[in-house]
């Protein structure tokens, strides 16, 4: 599969595999986006997307069953480093990889 042919609305692996850490000025409460119910803090620079720390990782904001149809709750509010996130990256066939999905 080619990165083009990958559709992020039916996979979600990318969302239930990493740890999402990011600067504190991107929540709601700060001036940013990001809704702050969403989301835990690590230190006093840094918030990490609820869920993303559990193992198995399982964003809050993502809804449906990955490899089927999925839905990011926040797409318009996700933090930056969900905004850059690739398909078809190194870093997605490796959570594609993780759901046995095919890379």
């Amino acid at each position: 599969m080619t990165a083009a042919e990958w559709n992020c609305q039916e996979c979600g692996a990318c969302c239930a595999s990493f740890r999402v850490d990011f600067a504190l000025e991107e929540l709601e409460t700060e001036g940013g986006r990001v809704p702050a119910g969403l989301a835990e803090p690590v230190n006093a620079s840094l918030c990490r997307l609820r869920g993303t720390d559990h193992v198995p990782a399982r964003c809050a904001a993502l809804t449906g069953r990955v490899g089927e149809r999925v839905a990011c709750g926040i797409y318009e509010w996700r933090p930056s480093p969900c905004r850059e996130f690739e398909a078809g990256s190194d870093a997605c066939a490796q959570a594609r990889r993780r759901h046995r999905l095919p890379a």
